[in-house]
């Protein structure tokens, strides 16, 4: 089987490639422009695997897609590319209305193009999987309530309306041309090789560099965390076993506050690795203006990829955020150039209603 994974050198898009690469029976093509989250280094245990390969494309670039799901037969795409954090949304919306939207244009068209013109037992086989988020949802109450497939859409932030907007072009290409599409919807992922811009990483880098720990408003905000890992193994699911036209959201029953989140981070790091004088991680937390359009809590209710497909999570939060820390504190070669050279820590998506 052969699967065409775009955006395969971010975050969540390199675990999965990892994952694939381990079946023997999967060749996996890894599409990704190289913005400045892509990172090749994150696909260094792969990249020399038999059945893996590289290619430095744009989702945008239609003609190049095209090319590429000719040249490598393939029988699914999983749809990864997109610009992904809140915070840069917020400073410039535009790149995000030109990846996450018109480049999923652009792969849709594509595709449809192949797929017709594939012979009727592999259009049959053929599946576009199209991975979007659980903010597209919009807001929950902190008392209760929890998201499924039906929740009707209300995104709060440039991300998440321009992730909903890819979401309604996927079903209209299924709805009006008969696409094979599936969709996954998933809470907060976090886990190894995340760009250190995201809540979980930023934390544990700037505790090590003795900075401050920047948390949004009172840190009451709730989000669901699910493990990066367990994740891939939800979307090979999702894009091998998941119904035509039907979606999948996929979470980690695993709800923390944005501060619990950061004290437990600090409390692993003053196990391993202490700090001078005896002094707690936390007392680097410091508490910031919030972020504009903050939505208060996300959960997700994940039974139907589990009643249908089989999957739960392997790792509960402590776990996950266990084996976390402990990859940062083992591979600075990885996030180092990054700090030094990408992203070093700073704040982001300051803009205010009625600013100029």
């Amino acid at each position: 089987m052969n699967f065409l994974v775009t955006g395969g050198a971010g975050f969540i898009g390199s675990a999965v490639c990892r994952h694939l690469c381990a079946n023997p029976a999967y060749r996996v093509t890894n599409l990704d422009k190289l913005t400045y989250a892509g990172n090749l280094a994150s696909l260094r245990p792969i990249e020399n695997a038999h059945n893996y390969r590289f290619a430095h494309a744009d989702i945008c670039d239609e003609r190049a897609v095209l090319d590429i799901l000719h040249r490598d037969e393939i029988d699914i795409v999983m749809n990864l590319a997109a610009e992904s954090h809140v915070d840069r949304s917020i400073d410039g919306p535009g790149a995000f209305i030109e990846t996450n939207i018109v480049g999923t244009y652009k792969v849709l068209n594509a595709t449809l193009e192949y797929w017709r013109g594939l012979p009727d037992d592999k259009k049959n086989r053929f599946r576009f999987h199209h991975v979007s988020t659980d903010e597209v949802f919009g807001d929950l109450p902190f008392d209760g309530g929890l998201f499924v497939e039906e929740t009707p859409y209300a995104p709060s932030s440039p991300y998440s309306a321009s992730k909903a907007a890819s979401d309604h072009l996927v079903r209209a290409w299924h709805e009006t041309y008969g696409l094979p599409i599936v969709l996954s919807n998933c809470s907060n992922n976090y886990g190894p090789y995340h760009f250190p811009e995201k809540l979980i990483p930023l934390v544990i880098l700037n505790a090590l560099d003795e900075k401050t720990l920047p948390v949004y408003g009172a840190g009451a905000n709730v989000r669901d965390w699910l493990f990066v890992e367990d994740h891939a193994r939800a979307l090979e699911l999702v894009a091998t076993k998941g119904t035509p036209g039907e979606s999948y959201n996929v979470g980690g029953n695993s709800e923390r506050t944005n501060l619990g989140v950061v004290e437990t981070i600090c409390d692993l790091l003053d196990r391993r690795r202490p700090r001078a004088g005896g002094k707690s991680y936390r007392d680097l937390i410091s508490f910031v203006t919030d972020r504009p359009g903050h939505d208060r809590r996300y959960a997700i209710d994940a039974s139907k990829i589990g009643r249908e497909l089989g999957w739960a999570p392997k790792e509960n939060f402590d776990s996950g955020l266990a084996r976390t820390v402990d990859w940062f504190l083992d591979n600075k070669w990885w996030w180092g150039p990054i700090r030094e050279e990408r992203y070093a820590g700073e704040r982001l998506g300051e803009a205010r209603k009625g600013a100029a």
